[in-house]
């Protein structure tokens, strides 16, 4: 057994920040330990075992050394294609019962695909563990039989529709491809994108896929990570029982350092369907991942970007005032790496002025250097990370399986801890010089359309391929009749699934309550398995608060109370709370204003009382406030090149109307965010910010006397006052079926939002409407998921959810399609949602209590969860044990009362059925077939009068 202790005075990320602030009352030499086992089985798999008591659950991680960098030109996207298809069925595994299997157990799961390597992961209740071991070692050793020709045509086109989902369909899509193509030559493993080229997609085979499955696919190119509440030496048995008999794959090779060098700077720009302001790039080829110069690299970004004193952001934001954001990355890679820079101006600013720009902000670094300050707050800042990337079972799963995967061993841990340490601002001085400073470079310059002069000077067009949208024609296969599938030997009978053993007990955490002199309302819960606090203060209002007509100051008090206070200048401000390592956050939601935080329980004091600052003193700084209102007026104007944007921000327009605060966006218009004064946000606090209407929570490891102790000096400044919250008429519902459809030319997908407002969360029948609605379409083995993902293969993922609040919020059924399918999907949902009222299978109820209730054995792991729980707690005056009430609601209820609750709140014939798409190629089609009425909106939600050219021919 090997272990790795981490002292929390000597860990490398705090030495530093020690160095720089006093140590406090609660600053202790405790040890966090991680402890692991590490072996290797005949076949080659690496096994690691990690001991975690704390809940009753189990993860298991599958770790192949397999990304997109092994494939080849002609070839792209395999990897994240063959990632799809091992969901599909192996040959003890039916179709679809992957997922199936892992809900019903109360367990969630999923995979991912990068440049370097592929993940398969579960989370379950513990005594799910060898189910999980007999479902991974199927479709590692038992698999390839089943890659049926319909099977893999219907993940072709999943495949593809996450792409037009996540690249085709968004502002800036394509600019990743454009990079890599630019910065890697032909050949060069991370020439092309993870997704693959939509060609290569189209015309890969079975056989290909089978061919990628034997070269890479092998035990002895994987590591199985099991971590949480388990028996060792039973799981070792499972291991041996399930994987030890898979056979040795192919031997694969170590990829060989690729790092690039660019002879000359390369110019390159792109007119984007979808973007409505200039975006830039600037990328260096730089060192692979672990490499010493990676880490200098990485405080680089760091210190060039993020925050106040950030050389880019004093110059391109503060003085100039071109952009509202700074961004860069160090993209450090298994075999290669790049340095990236990534504005996005303010609407019509031309890109030279940004290139300017970053070449003043890199005069400015080399004249003013970098301060043993700067890289202090940045190792404290990556202390408090480093605790929460492994504050669940999966974060330290992850962690374990990648640095086996990729440095050979669990225990690199302590390395790439050290080399962080390490960094001085010498090195980061010295990896600028050798790789950026005057180095050749790539930039981008992608454009709204039609605006080419934006670009930067002697920019060449870039080869970007654009999907064209033809006809929906589904691919058929040839009816073959029923497929024997030839099972491969085992010597036990991998037919019969394992038996899960008695479930764990739900054991909810105990909770502490009080309530301040000045009547705020404190929840909290200790946890002490890491050395971290989590707390949230909630202030009821929120954008309801908002006044019609200078919609947006909500929104705006939470970016100016973090610009500093009445003693901090706004730069001051936030190098103290990184020199905490610790994380405050301010955003107002539509019914509520939060401020959240996060650090290490020793810092938990000092954190709180930078927020009570911020809280009771604010700064209202003027120039600040000019920046934030043009930050603001920049994402509205974003938003409307964003198909999901317009189609969230006018459903909800649609739902709720133009009498309730509801049915506006939280940002307002560019014309009232143009209009809002610092008064304006004054008036604002002075009348709505009471202890009255708020109330705290808490989780970590921090007992309630210190809690209520460091609370004191909070109920004795923060003065109560009466606040009325606003209350709206909702509008009548709808009593036809009727369609909208907003115009977005040439989309590659589009939005579908079908709904209506159905219950608040107080509502007597609103969990029990949740728990009716989980099989239509509320996870992944839903019934419109199914249909219009799995067998029809339309979109990336269909769901159904109701979202009430204190408010009656929608029912709703969403999914984004491929355009040339939008009237079919829109069909379906309709179809599926009239045959759900006529209820489920006995089989189906079952599933449905399973997955509902065992997965609450998830629910208590993380600071997260338990914040989130007492929020729902707090918001809606439930008793601690509300989680039990809701376990006997999903238990006791009936086929009969199901159904009821299926007829009463699945009403599709009732319904705004809302599109959002290509109008030329899809909304004539909805007409004459049942709709009330069909009508086409513009970004806005306002009626169109004037017909679209429609293009017959599609």
């Amino acid at each position: 057994m090997k272990k790795i202790i981490f002292r929390l005075l000597s860990i490398a990320l705090v030495v530093g920040f020690i160095a720089c602030s006093p140590k406090s009352e609660q600053t202790v030499t405790e040890e966090l330990r991680i402890d692991f086992e590490k072996y290797t089985l005949e076949n080659g798999l690496d096994v690691v075992l990690h001991h975690d008591k704390s809940d009753p659950i189990v993860s298991v991680a599958i770790m192949y050394h397999v990304g997109s960098n092994r494939e080849k030109p002609g070839h792209t996207g395999f990897a994240h294609l063959f990632e799809h298809m091992l969901f599909q069925e192996s040959e003890n595994v039916p179709q679809d019962q992957f997922f199936k299997k892992i809900q019903d157990a109360g367990g969630t799961l999923n995979g991912g695909t990068w440049h370097d390597g592929t993940v398969y992961y579960e989370v379950v209740p513990k005594n799910a563990l060898e189910m999980v071991l007999w479902l991974e070692s199927d479709r590692m050793g038992f698999l390839i039989n089943t890659l049926t020709e319909a099977a893999f045509i219907n993940q072709q086109e999943v495949v593809q529709n996450e792409k037009r989902q996540r690249v085709d369909n968004r502002p800036y899509g394509h600019t990743n491809y454009v990079i890599s193509k630019n910065i890697f030559p032909e050949g060069h493993p991370y020439n092309w994108q993870v997704i693959g080229e939509l060609v290569d997609l189209q015309n890969a085979t079975v056989e290909d896929v089978k061919e990628f499955y034997r070269n890479f696919y092998g035990p002895n190119n994987a590591t199985l990570v099991i971590a949480g509440n388990f028996d060792t030496e039973h799981s070792k048995q499972l291991v041996e029982k399930y994987f030890g008999e898979i056979k040795r794959g192919a031997d694969v090779s170590g990829l060989e350092i690729q790092n690039v060098t660019l002879s000359e700077s390369k110019r390159l720009f792109h007119e984007d369907n979808f973007a409505t302001a200039p975006q830039m790039n600037m990328v260096w080829p730089t060192v692979e991942q672990y490499n010493k110069d990676a880490y200098a690299l990485d405080f680089l970004a760091e210190i060039i970007s993020e925050g106040k004193k950030a050389q880019l952001y004093k110059v391109l934001v503060k003085e100039k005032n071109l952009t509202s954001d700074t961004y860069a990355w160090n993209d450090a890679r298994e075999i290669a790496g790049m340095f990236r820079i990534r504005i996005t101006a303010n609407q019509g600013i031309p890109l030279d002025s940004i290139e300017q720009g970053i070449h003043e902000a890199f005069t400015l670094l080399e004249e003013t250097g970098i301060s043993e300050r700067d890289v202090e707050r940045i190792k404290a800042s990556l202390e408090t990370g480093f605790y929460n990337s492994i504050s669940s079972i999966l974060g330290k799963s992850f962690q374990l399986a990648q640095y086996n995967v990729f440095a050979g061993d669990p225990e690199f841990i302590e390395k790439n801890i050290a080399n962080i340490k390490a960094v001085t601002k010498e090195n980061v001085m010295a990896v600028y010089e050798k790789y950026i400073k005057d180095k050749p470079h790539v930039i981008t310059s992608f454009v709204p359309k039609g605006q080419p002069e934006l670009a930067a000077s002697d920019s060449e067009r870039a080869h970007v391929v654009e999907e064209e949208i033809v006809e929906n024609v589904d691919r058929k296969i040839a009816d073959t009749g029923e497929i024997k599938i030839e099972k491969t030997p085992s010597r036990i009978d991998r037919s019969v699934e394992p038996e899960k053993g008695p479930d764990p007990t739900l054991n909810i955490p105990e909770q502490w309550t009080a309530t301040l002199d000045n009547g705020l309302n404190i929840y909290g819960i200790r946890h002490t398995e890491l050395p971290l606090v989590q707390f949230s203060l909630i202030i009821e209002g929120g954008h309801l608060l908002d006044d019609f007509n200078k919609i947006g100051v909500a929104n705006l008090m939470t970016d100016i109370m973090m610009e500093g206070t009445k003693n901090k200048t706004p730069e001051e401000l936030e190098e103290e709370i990184d020199l905490l390592g610790a994380n405050i956050n301010m955003f107002t939601g539509s019914q509520s204003i939060t401020i959240t935080a996060n650090s290490l329980s020793r810092n938990f004091e000092k954190t709180l009382i930078l927020v009570e600052e911020i809280l009771l003193e604010p700064r209202w700084d003027e120039e600040e406030f000019a920046l934030i209102k043009t930050k603001t007026i920049n994402q509205i104007k974003r938003n409307t090149g964003n198909p999901s944007s317009v189609a969230r921000k006018v459903y909800y327009k649609l739902l709720y109307g133009e009498e309730h605060m509801l049915g506006y966006d939280t940002y307002g218009t560019e014309e009232q965010v143009d209009e809002i004064t610092i008064d304006d946000l004054k008036s604002f606090y002075n009348n709505n910010y009471s202890p009255t209407v708020a109330r705290f929570h808490i989780a970590g490891n921090v007992s309630s006397e210190r809690v209520l102790s460091a609370l004191e000096s909070l109920s004795a400044n923060w003065k109560p006052k009466e606040v009325a919250i606003p209350e709206y008429a909702l509008p009548d519902p709808p009593d036809k079926a009727r369609l909208y459809f907003v115009d977005f030319p040439d989309a590659k997908q589009s939005v579908i939002n079908i709904g209506y407002l159905a219950l608040d969360r107080n509502d007597e029948d609103y969990f029990p409407a949740t728990v009716m609605n989980y099989k239509l379409g509320g996870s992944f083995s839903g019934n419109v998921n199914l249909i219009l993902r799995e067998e029809k293969g339309y979109t990336y993922g269909a769901r159904t959810y109701f979202s009430g609040t204190k408010i009656p919020g929608p029912f709703t059924a969403s999914s984004s399609v491929r355009t040339n399918a939008t009237f079919e999907s829109v069909k379906i949902f309709k179809e599926e949602m009239e045959k759900y009222r006529e209820g489920i299978s006995e089989d189906d109820l079952e599933f449905t209590k399973n997955a509902l209730i065992k997965s609450n054995a998830r629910k208590f792991e993380t600071l997260s969860s338990l914040i989130g729980m007492l929020q729902t707690r707090s918001a809606y005056n439930l008793p601690e044990d509300y989680i039990k009430k809701e376990e006997d609601i999903i238990r006791n209820m009936t086929l009969e009362q199901h159904k009821a609750l299926a007829q009463k709140y699945i009403t599709p014939d009732k319904m705004i059925y809302f599109v959002t798409g290509d109008a030329a190629t899809q909304f004539e089609q909805f007409k004459d077939t049942g709709f009330e009425d069909v009508i086409l909106l513009d970004k806005n939600g306002r009626k169109v009068d004037v017909p679209i050219e429609i293009d017959v021919s599609k």
